[in-house]
């Protein structure tokens, strides 16, 4: 398609991936992780990575950002970098350069995924997405939690970009709504990113000492998951399946504001890590507990997404389009 050399990034709040996108298929070479902590700017990391790679300056530039896209820039949610499509277009001279929301480029990423790259969560069995229509959505916790969804329509997809993880948390049980209160202490709102991400696992882990009126150690996510595994009967399991019942309700509740009627996925960097935790949690049962329109939420299948990078398949679709377009 083209010999044009083409970057493609996938920034989070911790991570920053880089690679160079194929220009005769959906896929990418090249992969290499940056700890934005490590670098002043964005520019500064991609230029490490230019060098690192052994390649010269790209014609192309797509790079997805965990945050809004306003004004051609995005202001990363959790970290210090700022991406600019100005600023990478002067910095690399006569680059054609487009910003994408990271979870709207893991919803341009869907099509690209195989069987093999999900995994299904419940006895349902995923849609396809190779016919003409259809709509699905995308929700994943990393460093916080993202969402995003994608409508085929007339061949093409079109993305749906959203802030969904920024809505009101809202409790479904008597215990949930101990959590809330105790959350509000901290917060003035609660949404759900507050208990759905690395930091929700831990505010959920405080919350339900609070709430058992128990004393908890500041423990990193990594360490309340091991915890879980290691004592079934902890603190830590117990915000684990608090984890994983919450981002069922949350991903509910996004099928229905979407009406993704063929699917929704989850992203992010916690759920493919620990997706036996999430098959055997109460994920699918809080996903389709939605009153009287249980039977709707029955017929919507669910997967989990295990390709390790499917914001930068999404982010090597948009730099092939990028590239051909006149």
């Amino acid at each position: 398609m083209t010999d044009a050399i083409m970057l493609i990034g996938d920034v989070g709040g911790t991570n920053a991936r880089f690679a160079l996108a194929d220009g005769d298929g959906p896929g990418f070479s090249a992969q290499f992780t940056l700890k934005c902590a490590d670098f002043d700017a964005a520019v500064t990391g991609i230029r490490h990575y230019l060098d690192v790679a052994g390649v010269a300056a790209p014609a192309v530039i797509c790079v997805a950002g965990a945050g809004p896209v306003v004004d051609r820039r995005i202001r990363l949610t959790n970290n210090h970098w700022v991406l600019s499509e100005s600023q990478l277009g002067a910095e690399f001279a006569d680059a054609r350069v487009r910003l994408l929301n990271d979870f709207e480029a893991i919803a341009y990423g869907l099509t690209a995924l195989t069987p093999g790259d999900c995994r299904q969560i419940g006895a349902l069995p995923p849609d396809p997405l190779d016919r003409p229509e259809f709509r699905v959505g995308v929700m994943g916790p990393g460093t916080g939690l993202g969402a995003a969804g994608l409508i085929g329509y007339g061949g093409e997809p079109i993305p749906i970009i959203c802030e969904g993880g920024h809505v009101a948390f809202a409790p479904c049980d008597a215990l949930q709504v101990e959590i809330l209160a105790a959350l509000w202490q901290r917060f003035e709102r609660v949404s759900a990113e507050r208990l759905v991400s690395g930091m929700g696992l831990q505010n959920l882990y405080q919350a339900l000492a609070a709430v058992r009126g128990e004393a908890a150690e500041v423990l990193e996510p990594a360490q309340i998951f091991a915890a879980a595994e290691q004592d079934p009967q902890s603190l830590a399991a117990a915000a684990v399946a608090q984890f994983f019942a919450i981002l069922g309700q949350v991903a509910g509740d996004f099928a229905l504001a979407l009406g993704a009627e063929n699917g929704i996925y989850i992203g992010g960097g916690i759920a493919p890590r620990y997706a036996d935790q999430l098959a055997a949690s109460a994920f699918r049962e809080r996903f389709e507990s939605k009153g009287r329109h249980r039977r709707l939420m029955e017929s919507i299948p669910t997967q989990v997404i295990m390709h390790p990078h499917p914001g930068l398949l999404g982010a090597a679709f948009c730099a092939r389009a990028l590239a051909s377009a006149k």
